[in-house]
């Protein structure tokens, strides 16, 4: 268990509910793998309790309360959406909500094996996503921005990194293109901001959900697009983009190299994970290589 101010026990869940929707209480309880800002406990078979736990602030999750609702209907995939809200307490002092429960398994335990599939399923469910936001739709925060400036962020991950067999010139090239793209001049539309293997789950070798909306913002859907290589096999992108049929030149490489970004972070997640350091996850090393991989190869 990651450490938090306040341990997260089925005790105390269980309490919780009792408390503030006793109708719940009796569900049967049990935690749910992996969480960083948030720890899930899944609560019988259709629903999740949503614990904050590193996030400080409880914006994230009153984002989730206040949009997802409003976005759930017309996406073509399942998304967890707030059935429950829970206040904070003596016995806990943060916000806590109840969801619905996406069935399938995480992408980064699990892998696609029906490509063209996934590739379109992607697609649309994208293409549901990515309609104009209405005015009082959140901003980015620390995600959303041009890539030209995350130039930072993607300097700290191609420092950090142990490259192995990619070339940096290689890296720098898909990068720098996309921080020569123009700007996104489209309407601000929805985006999800941090597509990545352990926010999509898989079944029958496809993808089946889509979860943690947490960084939900309005602007550029190239965040989003990145995607088609992080998460889709070899070739996949390709797929993809004719599916997806409405991204112009620029923002297809603005995704391409936010996806070099993304690969270099998950490579990161893995390399801290294999040392032991707090958050790392030993398995997000080879998705980041294999993604990387297929960045470095385009369309």
């Amino acid at each position: 268990m990651i450490e938090s101010e306040t341990e997260i026990s089925e005790d105390l869940v269980r309490d919780l509910l009792r408390e503030q929707h006793p109708d719940l209480a009796e569900l049967p309880i049990r935690e749910v793998e992996g969480g960083w800002g948030n720890q899930m406990w899944r609560l019988g078979d259709k629903l999740a309790v949503r614990m904050q736990r590193m996030d400080k602030l409880p914006d994230l999750q009153l984002k989730e309360r206040r949009w997802l609702p409003v976005l759930a209907s017309r996406l073509p995939l399942p998304i967890p959406t707030p059935v429950r809200n829970g206040a904070p307490s003596e016995r806990f002092p943060k916000i806590w909500t109840v969801v619905t429960w996406v069935d399938g398994t995480p992408l980064d335990h699990g892998s696609i094996t029906r490509g063209d599939h996934a590739a379109d399923m992607l697609a649309a469910f994208l293409k549901a996503l990515h309609v104009e936001a209405p005015a009082d739709a959140p901003d980015a925060s620390d995600r959303g921005g041009h890539p030209k400036e995350c130039t930072d962020g993607f300097e700290h991950f191609l420092r950090a990194v142990d490259l192995g067999h990619f070339a940096e010139d290689d890296i720098r090239a898909v990068w720098d293109d996309a921080v020569a793209a123009p700007e996104w001049e489209g309407p601000r539309v929805w985006v999800h901001g941090d597509l990545h293997p352990a926010n999509v789950v898989v079944a029958d070798g496809t993808l089946a959900g889509v979860v943690d909306f947490g960084d939900v913002f309005a602007g550029d859907p190239a965040w989003d697009l990145a995607a088609a290589w992080v998460l889709l096999p070899t070739e996949g992108a390709s797929r993809f983009f004719n599916s997806y049929a409405q991204a112009d030149e620029a923002t297809i490489r603005r995704a391409h190299g936010l996806a070099a970004m993304k690969s270099l972070f998950l490579i990161l997640m893995g390399q801290n994970g294999d040392r032991g350091l707090p958050g790392g996850k030993p398995h997000w090393g080879p998705a980041g290589r294999s993604a990387l991989d297929r960045v470095l190869k385009g369309l």
